[in-house]
């Protein structure tokens, strides 16, 4: 009698979409409470505590955000972890996306709309001036780059085609890099996969392209 085959998992796809409707971007825009959530993404479960030390807030303001975020459904307790004066917080696993004419003629959302589009734009250069400010071995700096391509002129529909496509190749090396696998899991494979764990590091993929307005039309 043999024993079946264990089947291979699947590789891991790009995460469920949230898109954010006028109640839950009035939520979130709030420069303190987007931070908070900036670091339970990137750097995983933390508590209260801990992130009034990261933040230099008191604990009550940042106690009170993470319960607010809570109740609009952008973190979550992690349970079986912490105690009762002490509870974990992670942010759900979710990709949020905003279409911004949704509430272009909505004069209630426009003041959260401001908000919450300036203050990703500043996370976004501080998470970029961060990594050149940081001392890095020649292998990771030559890795990354800060790059801006201007020599194009593409219609709205192929601009648009260009970011689908684009997110097609960060999805393709998500799941070749195991992205989303428990943390603290036991990487499987051969040796050279689990040297290959080991080196690997998280990396931000940032891309802004939009259309720039002509000399003749400002």
């Amino acid at each position: 009698m043999t024993d079946a085959a264990t089947p291979a998992p699947e590789p891991p796809g790009p995460p469920p979409v949230r898109r954010l409707d006028a109640r839950s971007l009035r939520a979130l825009a709030h420069p303190l409470r987007m931070r908070v959530l900036e670091l339970l993404t990137l750097d995983g479960p933390d508590t209260a505590t801990g992130l009034c030390r990261r933040l230099g807030e008191n604990t009550g303001t940042v106690s009170w955000h993470l319960r607010h975020l809570a109740d609009h459904g952008f973190i979550e307790e992690e349970t079986g972890r912490g105690t009762r004066r002490e509870r974990w917080w992670r942010a759900v696993a979710v990709s949020r996306q905003l279409d911004t004419t949704e509430f272009r003629d909505d004069p209630d959302s426009r003041g959260a709309l401001s908000v919450y589009v300036q203050e990703l734009v500043q996370q976004h250069f501080h998470q970029v001036a961060g990594y050149l400010a940081e001392d890095w071995d020649p292998a990771w700096r030559d890795a990354g780059t800060v790059t801006q391509w201007h020599d194009l002129r593409l219609t709205s529909d192929q601009l648009a085609a260009l970011n689908a496509e684009l997110a097609d190749v960060v999805d393709r090396h998500r799941a070749a890099s195991g992205a989303g696998r428990d943390a603290g899991a036991e990487p499987e494979g051969t040796d050279e996969g689990r040297d290959a764990d080991a080196a690997a590091r998280p990396v931000i993929i940032q891309l802004q392209s939009f259309p720039r307005k002509e000399r003749d039309e400002r």
